[in-house]
């Protein structure tokens, strides 16, 4: 059975009182009395109840973050392990929730203001309506969005420069010769807007500026046995093929990689590559691509949360961040025809 509160203050030597203030105030209790009440809680195993505490502060001590793809992929793993190296000392769980659709989206922002079972909302990737985001903040609950597309119904926000660093990746190509430069995206765009959509508007801007006119666009289905085999059919399958291929994630373009050499073409001499993220296996493969840290991300949202929740405006409310551009060898000067 589980001692009380009472059995843990007979033990240390000091008041209920004090036994409830190490817990839910320990500034205010000097270290040597904390340290005390804390040996006879766990001498004793003694655990303060979380429902006791949310309702002498009025937090639920929980926050909601909102992925739109699965918690495992390379990006929303690290985003949260950053997010909990700060929330967890705060005594923050961190709920997670699948937003695909905008239905799904509008279901959560409806619904959440009656539950009121977090203390705040966090977003990856993805825009929020400002009119459902103004449900949440009309009971004080923040939104602080993590890579988003637009500021729109956030509170506070950091960001990579999406645009931009595609934009610097395309650049990069150019300037080593190329004009016949693929780009490759998923086959359907989210119903949400979505991060790599400004990926797509950094690619467009590059080529336009570079006065490459129609770059080509090799689609990227995840639904197929073999994707990165569909996507070098299709590359393969063009008019014209081209130079560089230029892939809106790493996720897309190392396993092309692979792919390519499996069949014979090698990277650079014949075919220049490039990703996007820097993530795992990346520097393995010798990938150039634009670099992004989730998990410093995650720890500034957190930081901006935490502000938000206290009642208090970040010092910078909307950071953006700019990527930075990895050079290594699967990229190189366009061959020159014999």
């Amino acid at each position: 059975m589980e001692a009380s509160i009472s059995e843990v203050a007979a033990k240390a030597g000091v008041s209920i009182a004090t036994v409830s203030r190490a817990f839910a105030k320990p500034d205010m209790v000097s270290e040597k009395t904390r340290n005390r009440v804390f040996a006879a809680a766990d001498e004793l195993n003694y655990s303060i109840s979380r429902s006791a505490t949310s309702m002498k502060t009025g937090r639920s001590y929980r926050l909601a973050l909102l992925l739109s793809e699965d918690i495992s992929t390379w990006f929303n793993s690290r985003l949260l392990a950053g997010l909990n190296s700060v929330l967890h000392d705060e005594g923050y769980d961190i709920s997670l929730y699948s937003v695909v659709t905008s239905e799904e989206r509008h279901s959560f922002f409806a619904e959440l203001p009656v539950r009121r079972n977090a203390d705040a909302v966090i977003v990856s990737s993805f825009n929020v309506n400002p009119d459902e985001a103004s449900r949440l903040q009309s009971v004080h609950i923040p939104i602080v969005g993590v890579n988003t597309p637009s500021l729109d119904g956030y509170d506070a926000t950091v960001s990579i420069d999406d645009r931009s660093g595609m934009r610097m990746i395309v650049e990069h190509l150019i300037t080593l010769g190329h004009e016949r430069i693929a780009l490759v995206r998923h086959r359907t765009s989210p119903s949400i807007p979505h991060s790599a959509d400004l990926r797509i508007q950094g690619f467009d801007d590059a080529c336009r500026e570079a006065g490459i006119v129609h770059p080509e666009t090799i689609y990227y289905d995840e639904t197929v046995d073999a994707p990165a085999d569909d996507l070098l059919s299709q590359m393969l399958a063009l008019p014209e093929r081209p130079t560089a291929v230029c892939c809106v994630m790493d996720l897309m373009a190392i396993p092309l990689y692979f792919s390519m050499i499996r069949y014979g073409l090698r990277v650079p001499r014949d075919l220049s590559l490039t990703g996007f993220d820097d993530s795992t296996y990346a520097k393995e493969s010798g990938l150039t691509t634009i670099r992004q840290d989730p998990a410093a991300l995650g720890r500034v949202a957190a930081q901006k949360t935490l502000a938000l929740i206290e009642g208090k405006t970040p010092e910078r409310a909307h950071e953006i961040v700019m990527p930075g551009l990895v050079l290594r060898s699967s990229t190189a000067p366009l061959a020159q025809e014999d």
